[in-house]
């Protein structure tokens, strides 16, 4: 057919799309008619149709040129177009093929249409008796069917009747790209020559459709890179963030702000598990755990976006039973729960923390690292969303990325939790060894220590012993010698008894100090006038203290002090004390006694103490004075050692105390040195001095 297609014809194919029951309506006969009518001027039909044909594409060729935006260049050619062909509409629309997107449209209306509202008569075709839509030439199945849905898409919004139309499809590349309507709003028939112009600008209007249909194809290609760089720099920034030294918490926090506000949502939600039954998490799916999540992260678009902590704290955290959103995740296979819309799925049981009224749309998918599901990562936006397949993928890498940060973390904390108390009990021994080190190397040295005494006591005991016996043998060989007389006799009879009595009472010395280490003898106690024994001892000792230019100096109660203790015991100290004075004080000086009376917690007190000046004491000798077998360095004076560690064993015996303290005299290279004895006045230390009045 050359023009058009019969009325019949066109009305049966045009019933099978919605929205228009007529069809392209153009008789045939008329089409022959007006094609014989042509065909008898070719000459002036060619001179007619060839200018306005040349001077309409140079125009919109001039339009492609110059026009940048592709919904720019519809409208323009749309208004050359309607002008040219005097219409009253022209509406212009891109096909929808595989390169191209979504259709484009560009509208012209003349100006006493511009002003009116959307016209409803569209969609009331069938009712009109004469022919309607018209094509330029003999169209095919196909065309038939683009013309029809480039009506029903772009002439929806006209505000004028529809009552006549003249379409073309344009063809770039052999594939159909664009529809041409040219729209009357009273009918009108269509001449050969509107028919022919239409047809000589179709080539220049395939043109600029394919160049509008690459305009949006690039802008659709830069629109989708944006997004992926969005994405990437995501992933880049996920990586970074995994290999920080954030906490856990701030790292997760971190994630879903970037994650959220990449993806263009509203708000972002980081969900942990703790479950009650840690083995669970290795059994597998379609079984609802006992678990607990809570809220670790949270992003909001906007200070007005919905935001959990106006919640209660309390809320934050849901066991997974009370969540039938959460259960899904466990009882399907899917790797992600979608909701595009909540309003309309009241059957969803969902934790208050999602707060689907206010955000209905969401993306929810598990944080899982070899099928243990370690929490969710959760999308939510205000208005209905469709999710593309590329935000699902995004979403998925990030939660990879999220599940492999949980378990590093965890892992790291429980190998430090480990290399901690490894180390500590590490340090625990190294601190042991050193103890039993620092103990063994004080045994050894106490060994030595003991090893010197003991050489010392065998050298001081070997010549206290061979000393006296030495010195009886002498007496014993000079008294067997003939006509020794009776004085010399009577001479060494004395030095005889006198080195006897230092063998005997050496080794008296040694069984008493076994005797008072051992405990074996309670103190047997008697009251004794305390000023009067004190100056019957110091009175013993006068005269070697003279003879060695020595003084004692009494320092004494006014009345006389009782004093219940063991005789024995008491003059055995105060001897030793009085020999050692002698011993070690230097010439020409005062031997001190001093006693006083002291009621030390609730208990009376005996303080006596005897002093002496002579070389000072350092504080090492100090610690050791009171040991046995043990003297002072460069002390040559002879002795046992055994004097004041008899001493001290007898005060521990009556239950009392002894320390010495060894003050420098300034100027000088001596000392003031004092023993201080301190005894219980009464033998029952537990007695008050109000019960002693």
């Amino acid at each position: 057919m050359a023009g058009g297609l019969g009325t019949k014809t066109m009305t049966s194919i045009f019933k099978s799309v919605p929205g228009i029951k007529k069809g392209l309506s153009s008789p045939l006969q008329h089409i022959n008619e007006e094609v014989d009518r042509l065909t008898q001027y070719p000459g002036k039909l060619m001179h007619y149709e060839e200018e306005p044909a040349l001077k309409l594409a140079q125009k919109i060729n001039k339009i492609i040129a110059n026009n940048s935006t592709a919904a720019g260049m519809l409208q323009d050619i749309a208004q050359v177009l309607g002008i040219a062909f005097k219409v009253d509409c022209c509406c212009l629309v891109t096909v929808k093929g595989e390169a191209s997107g979504e259709e484009i449209t560009g509208n012209w209306c003349a100006q006493e249409y511009s002003g009116l509202q959307r016209s409803n008569e569209i969609f009331s075709l069938e009712q009109l008796d004469l022919p309607v839509v018209q094509c330029a030439c003999e169209p095919t199945f196909e065309d038939i069917s683009t013309i029809q849905n480039s009506l029903a898409i772009g002439c929806q919004s006209l505000p004028l009747p529809i009552k006549a139309v003249l379409a073309i499809t344009t063809r770039f590349g052999n594939n159909t790209n664009g529809v041409i309507n040219l729209i009357k709003s009273q009918q009108h028939t269509w001449s050969e020559s509107e028919k022919h112009l239409l047809k000589s600008v179709e080539s220049v209007c395939a043109i600029a459709f394919s160049q509008v249909v690459q305009a949006e194809l690039i802008a659709s290609q830069q629109q989708y890179l944006q997004l992926c760089a969005r994405h990437q720099n995501l992933i880049k920034q996920l990586t970074l963030l995994s290999r920080s030294n954030l906490e856990l918490n701030q790292m997760l926090q971190l994630a879903i702000a970037s994650t959220a506000e990449s993806l263009g949502a509203d708000r972002g939600l980081l969900i942990l598990l703790k479950y009650a039954d840690p083995l669970f998490r290795t059994l597998p799916k379609r079984q609802i755990p006992k678990a607990k999540a809570t809220l670790v992260g949270e992003w909001a678009k906007t200070a007005e976006s919905f935001n959990s902590s106006k919640l209660d704290s309390q809320e934050n955290s849901f066991w997974i039973s009370e969540c039938g959103l959460c259960q899904r995740v466990f009882s399907e296979s899917s790797k992600s729960i979608i909701l595009n819309d909540y309003i309309d799925r009241n059957d969803i049981q969902a934790a208050p923390v999602f707060g689907l009224e206010q955000l209905p749309a969401m993306l929810l998918m598990p944080l899982e690292n070899q099928g243990k599901i370690l929490g969710f990562m959760v999308l939510q936006q205000a208005e209905p969303r469709i999710w593309q397949a590329a935000e699902l993928n995004v979403m998925e890498m990030v939660c990879a990325q999220i599940s492999n940060v949980i378990i590093q973390t965890q892992t790291l904390r429980q190998v430090q939790m480990l290399v901690d108390e490894r180390t500590a009990q590490l340090q625990r021994s190294l601190d042991v060894q050193a103890k039993l080190y620092e103990k063994q190397r004080q045994y050894v040295e106490q060994l030595r220590e003991l090893n010197e005494l003991k050489d010392e006591f065998l050298s001081n005991m070997s010549d206290r012993l061979r000393y006296p016996l030495t010195n009886m043998r002498m007496a014993i060989r000079i008294l067997r010698q003939p006509g020794i007389t009776l004085e010399r006799q009577a001479k060494y009879l004395d030095i005889l008894e006198e080195e006897c009595s230092k063998e005997i009472n050496l080794i008296n010395d040694l069984l008493t100090l076994q005797k008072l280490e051992t405990h074996q003898e309670r103190p047997q106690f008697e009251t004794i006038d305390l000023n009067t024994r004190i100056q019957e001892i110091a009175a013993s000792f006068e005269k070697k203290l003279i003879d060695k230019g020595l003084s004692i100096h009494f320092d004494l109660p006014n009345q006389a002090l009782e004093l219940q203790t063991e005789l024995e015991s008491f003059d055995r100290i105060l001897q030793e004390l009085l020999t050692n004075a002698g011993k070690f004080s230097e010439r020409d000086t005062v031997v001190q006694l001093q006693v006083e009376h002291q009621i030390i917690q609730q208990v009376d007190r005996v303080i006596i103490r005897v002093i002496n000046i002579g070389n000072g004491i350092s504080e090492e000798e100090a610690t050791y004075i009171f040991d046995k077998f043990r003297r002072g360095k460069g002390r040559w004076i002879p002795g046992t050692g055994l004097g004041l560690a008899l001493v001290q064993s007898l005060v521990q015996h009556l239950n009392g105390e002894i320390a010495v303290e060894s003050i420098p005299i300034e100027n000088t290279n001596l000392s003031k040195i004092c023993f201080t004895l301190t005894l219980p006045q009464f033998s029952d230390e537990s007695k008050s001095y109000s019960e002693s009045d």
